[in-house]
Formats: structure tokens, C-alpha cells, sequence
């Protein structure tokens, strides 16, 4: 038997309901080539493996695992190492992919000869027709979660556009440079390895039309973007408050931390678009993310409104 073109890899965390609305999704693919279907539960203290194991999948294999909660790095490794696809696609356990969207995909790897250093980025949005607050659409746009505003359908795009809501990329490539699993949570992980596969070479090509629509929660963006606050909190306000200034590089347990907390101001909005000239440059990396640091400021009160809010 051939091995699939796709191995989808989907870590999830206590969203059985919506696992299952994104598996019913890739059953109902048009025009998809073979494929696989792996999830890697990371943690959620219930045993839903009964429930995903004895779903039937008319289209695809659905291996399904479980391990303890290490975080979606883990989880995604885990993936990579039991998938037996040519690209793996990586989405979440909340994005339910349109008809076309794996069928959007291939046609992008395909256009490009199957380039190994070649990934397809999708399109992560709000469903059609639902209500959609000022806010969400900001955040989704504009550079808070995601900064789709910001780039061109078809363009290559920076490293840091490596969505893993919707983006595929050879396994090989993976196998060799992993998700640093240091990283606790849903937040930065993903940039990360792509800053250093940047420096293999790595071309991002966005199809705007490989959609994965998201639930239209904002309140679920501001829990996320609270955890992406951590680290000013953790490290930055206390620093102020002893100098009355913010320091220029916060302390960090690690090298990776310090790089996910640029010290210097936001680009223009255009300029998270270019490419960077020295993709290897760790000040490059700061530049491209300065914007990260407000975005965890906003998290971080975020956080506390919505906790005394109840």
C-alpha cells in the first residue's frame, strides 16, 4: 500500500465535541488525495479513546493516542512519529476544515514540484455568518493571534506565519528539527522552529483558500492570549517595578524564552511582511515579534478582567 500524501496530526486537550466536529469535517473532504488522521490526546484525564477509536472513518486511518500533559510540542512530536504521510498538516482539535481545504493544500506542494523545503500556510478565520465582535476581527487579522491582513493569497511569507492551526510541511523536514518541548503551553512553540527552519531555507506559501474556521469565542482568545502574557508577568513587571523602566532583555529560563520577549517597538504593519534578510540573526527574530510584547500586555490584563468579570 502507498503511503498517504497527508498525515494530519491533531493534538487535543478536553474538546472531545469539537475533535469530533473536525473529524466528521476531513471524512467529507472534496477532491482531498490519501491521507491519515492522527490524534494525540495531551492529557485530558478522561479515557475519550473508546469514543475516537470506535469512530468509523469512511476516507482515512485515524490512529489515536494518548500521553501526559507535556504540552502541544509533545504532542505534535508524538504525531510526527507515527505519521507515515509525505507532508504532514498540522490543525487543532477546534478548527473544522472547509470541503477544499486539503485539496488546497496539495494543489500548493504539487505547483511547487513537491519542494521539501516548500510549507503551505491556510487560512484560520471566523465561520461565515456568525456573529463577529470588532475585537475577534482585529485579533485574527491584525497581528494579536494571527496577521492575515498582513500578507498576500499566494506569497511566500517570514517564519513568523508558521500557524499550526493550518499549515503543512514535509515530514523529513520535521523528523530532522522537532518542536522544542520545553515550551509549557500554546504559545510560541511553533515560531520558534520556524525561526530555525528559516535557516534551512524554508519558503512558507499562503493559500488563502485552505480554510480552517475557528469558533467564534473571544473570550477563548483572551484565556490564550493571558497564557501568552506569562512571561512579561512572570519576569518583566517585576523588573520595572524595582528600575521604573522595562529592562532590554528579560530574564529567562532559557534561550528560547529570550527570544519570545523583544525589547525593542512594533514594526510598521507592513514590515512583519518582508522577509527577513538574515534568517539565522536572533535581533531579526526580536524585530519580527516586537509586536509580542504589547500582545502580552493586553493578554495579561485581559486575563485578570476576565477572571474578576467571573
Amino acid at each position: 500500500m502507498s503511503a498517504p500524501y497527508f498525515s494530519v496530526v491533531i493534538p487535543t486537550y478536553k474538546r472531545l465535541s469539537m475533535l469530533l466536529r473536525v473529524l466528521d469535517a476531513l471524512d467529507a473532504q472534496d477532491g482531498a488525495p490519501e491521507f491519515e488522521v492522527i490524534v494525540i490526546d495531551d492529557g485530558s484525564g478522561d479515557d475519550r479513546s473508546p469514543v475516537v477509536s470506535a469512530r468509523i472513518a469512511k476516507n482515512y486511518e485515524l490512529p489515536f493516542r494518548s500521553q501526559p500533559n507535556s504540552g502541544p510540542g509533545r504532542a505534535r512530536n508524538h504525531g510526527v512519529s507515527l505519521a507515515t504521510g509525505c507532508y504532514v498538516l498540522f490543525i487543532g482539535d477546534d478548527t473544522v476544515p472547509e470541503p477544499r481545504f486539503l485539496a488546497e493544500h496539495a494543489r500548493v506542494h504539487r505547483d511547487a514540484d513537491d519542494d521539501r523545503l516548500t510549507a503551505c500556510l491556510g487560512y484560520t478565520g471566523w465561520p461565515p455568518g456568525e456573529r463577529v465582535t470588532a475585537f475577534m476581527d482585529y485579533i485574527n487579522d491584525y497581528g494579536l493571534q494571527f496577521g492575515y491582513k498582513l500578507i498576500r493569497d499566494g506569497e511566500i511569507v517570514p517564519f513568523n506565519f508558521f500557524y499550526t492551526s493550518n499549515i503543512s510541511i514535509d515530514r523529513f523536514v520535521l523528523g530532522d528539527e522537532p518542536f522544542d518541548t520545553t515550551f509549557p503551553a500554546a504559545a510560541w512553540e511553533d515560531i520558534e522552529l520556524a525561526f530555525r527552519l528559516d535557516s534551512f531555507g524554508l519558503k512558507i506559501r499562503y493559500n488563502a483558500n485552505a480554510i480552517t474556521p475557528l469558533p467564534p469565542d473571544d473570550r477563548r482568545f483572551i484565556r490564550a492570549a493571558a497564557v501568552h502574557g506569562r512571561p512579561f508577568r512572570r519576569d518583566l513587571l517585576p523588573q520595572a517595578s524595582r528600575t521604573g523602566r522595562l529592562p532590554r532583555r528579560p530574564r529567562a529560563r532559557n534561550a528560547h524564552a529570550r527570544r519570545r520577549a523583544p525589547p525593542r517597538a512594533p514594526p510598521p504593519p507592513r514590515a512583519t511582511g518582508r522577509t527577513l534578510s538574515r534568517a539565522g540573526d536572533e535581533s531579526g527574530f526580536r524585530d519580527a515579534h516586537a509586536g509580542a510584547l504589547l500582545a502580552g500586555i493586553a493578554g495579561w490584563a485581559s486575563g485578570v478582567i476576565l477572571r474578576r468579570a467571573g
